[in-house]
């Protein structure tokens, strides 16, 4: 995808069909362009400044499609969200957890990509060998808590105050699902 395209206004989302994929090298600036507005929002990650191409370049051969992928949802051409499985944490005994994070265009928001994403995780985890998935989500991030939630992870941890946002404190709530 060009990054025309990416930045281009969709025309409809109502009929068009939601196509979960790998991501690609020519979806980055999409990927990027859609992480770049969850930066400035301060609600979805702990990242402070844009990223650009060049910073994230290794973004994509950091993951494999058989274990921990990197997926885009397309929707008429447009990507419209992304979702990547990660290894939680580098220890051998956790293995089998991945750590999973969703991103959805701001123009594509309250219409399930961020749900389908999350859906086709939990659907896919026994192939892909996972056993648990852990989302490190802000406590103020209501919306993505209840999506998390109503996919049916539960609450597995609270750290309060390890955050700062513009000189803001903000807690960090541990979602967690086990296959």
């Amino acid at each position: 995808m060009s990054s025309a395209l990416a930045t281009e206004k969709p025309r409809t989302t109502s009929t068009a069909k939601m196509k979960i994929r790998d991501a690609r090298v020519s979806d980055l600036p999409a990927i990027i362009k859609i992480y770049n507005a969850a930066i400035v929002t301060r609600i979805s990650t702990a990242q402070l400044e844009p990223v650009t191409p060049e910073v994230r370049r290794n973004w994509l051969t950091e993951h494999s499609s058989d274990r921990h992928p990197f997926w885009v949802l397309e929707i008429s051409g447009h990507v419209a969200g992304w979702l990547t499985l990660k290894p939680f944490l580098p220890r051998a005994a956790y293995r089998d957890t991945a750590e999973v994070s969703v991103y959805v265009d701001e123009e594509f928001r309250r219409r399930g990509v961020g749900r389908a994403l999350l859906a086709e995780a939990i659907a896919r985890a026994r192939s892909l060998r996972i056993d648990a998935m852990v989302g490190l989500i802000f406590a103020h991030n209501q919306p993505s808590l209840r999506l998390f939630e109503q996919l049916g992870f539960e609450k597995w941890g609270h750290l309060p105050r390890v955050a700062r946002l513009d000189e803001i404190e903000r807690d960090l709530t541990i979602m967690g699902w086990h296959a």
